[in-house]
């Protein structure tokens, strides 16, 4: 007769593409009669679009051990909140801050930033996206959005909406046009009022969009912001990467985890005859990735598509989420949700607010 412990051992040893790891007491419950098993497994992250994948990994074990003959297989998933910085409290109304970084300018975090919170939604998540490049918004222009932000009778900034997620940006607060010349000082405390001002509404993940490079902005973020991952992106070229060096070796310092790489670019294909070729190179950001010891995220194409979903205020997940390239950003998600819930949980207590009323 089948022995149950022994499935759920067998299963608890099968490797998660996702996290690199094996299920382990992910698989909740197994249960076995007359051939037909029925296996429970509950995620640390978001993974609506591996349904089909989960079961065929569970299926093929559970048949390959000649006791099961037909399998069922229920995925859930919980999200907990990981650890941040030393001497930082968790944001109000945010499970988790991952920031999107890169060592340089015109390699298209902001596109990545934008389309990862769509996939991390997508996936099954409540996400926001903070645009935190005040000297070059890009996500009202990317997401759609216009007109001033609302606020609320004690001055808190209401998120705006787009597609299902919930932003704010500097680019919000003015005009178009409107040139932002600061210095250090007043961009980092913009920084430090959207943060703390914009009233975030139970999100699993708020997705940081940086300036590029590794200056005032990115070290308030170290310093007062609670950030439980950060993930960076390069093209294969040498000269991003060396940037991303940079990147990598500054997330260390100020000890936030550097979830994985993305190498954006990584080929264009064409939008006639779907030929894909890597012209700025190849094998960038997987260099970068095992010299810091870190996980290779996603490869991203170069496509027409791409951007122009993105300057029309679709970006492409959301406007064509069974495309290829939606795919794709939708399996970076998740593995970037699965390489955070590796970290440690936050066991940090919030402490309850007292009010004084006469």
């Amino acid at each position: 007769m089948v022995n149950e412990s022994d499935l759920k051992r067998l299963l608890s040893e099968l490797i998660d593409p996702h996290t690199g790891q094996p299920l382990g007491e992910a698989v909740r419950a197994v249960a076995v009669r007359d051939g037909k098993a029925a296996v429970a497994v509950e995620l640390g992250y978001p993974a609506a679009g591996w349904r089909e994948g989960l079961f065929e990994l569970v299926s093929g074990a559970l048949r390959a051990s000649g006791e099961v003959s037909e399998v069922t297989v229920d995925l859930d998933w919980r999200i907990s909140q990981y650890a941040v910085q030393d001497g930082l409290n968790p944001l109000e109304g945010v499970g988790n801050v991952i920031a999107v970084a890169s060592g340089k300018g015109g390699v298209g975090k902001s596109t990545v930033a934008a389309n990862l919170a769509l996939a991390l939604q997508a996936e099954g998540a409540r996400v926001g996206v903070l645009d935190a490049d005040v000297y070059g918004p890009s996500q009202p222009r990317m997401l759609g959005l216009s007109g001033q932000p609302q606020t609320t009778e004690n001055r808190r900034i209401l998120p705006f909406q787009a597609h299902g997620l919930q932003v704010m940006s500097i680019g919000m607060l003015v005009k178009t046009d409107q040139a932002m010349i600061w210095r250090g000082p007043m961009a980092t405390q913009a920084l430090q009022q959207m943060v703390a001002e914009t009233l975030w509404q139970d999100l699993d993940y708020l997705v940081i969009d940086l300036p590029p490079g590794t200056g005032d902005i990115q070290l308030t973020l170290a310093q007062r912001i609670p950030v439980a991952g950060a993930i960076t992106v390069t093209t294969p070229q040498e000269v991003a990467v060396d940037d991303v060096r940079r990147a990598v070796a500054m997330f260390s310092k100020v000890r936030i985890p550097v979830l994985g790489v993305v190498e954006n670019m990584s080929t264009h294909i064409c939008s006639n005859c779907g030929h894909e070729e890597a012209i700025f190179g190849a094998g960038g950001g997987s260099r970068i990735a095992a010299e810091a010891g870190l996980t290779l995220l996603g490869q991203l194409p170069l496509e027409a598509s791409l951007g122009r979903s993105t300057d029309q205020g679709h970006p492409i997940v959301a406007a064509d989420p069974e495309h290829p390239v939606s795919q794709r950003f939708r399996e970076l998600a998740r593995r970037t949700a699965a390489r955070l819930s590796l970290n440690n949980r936050n066991q940090q207590i919030r402490m309850p607010k007292i009010r004084i009323v006469d």
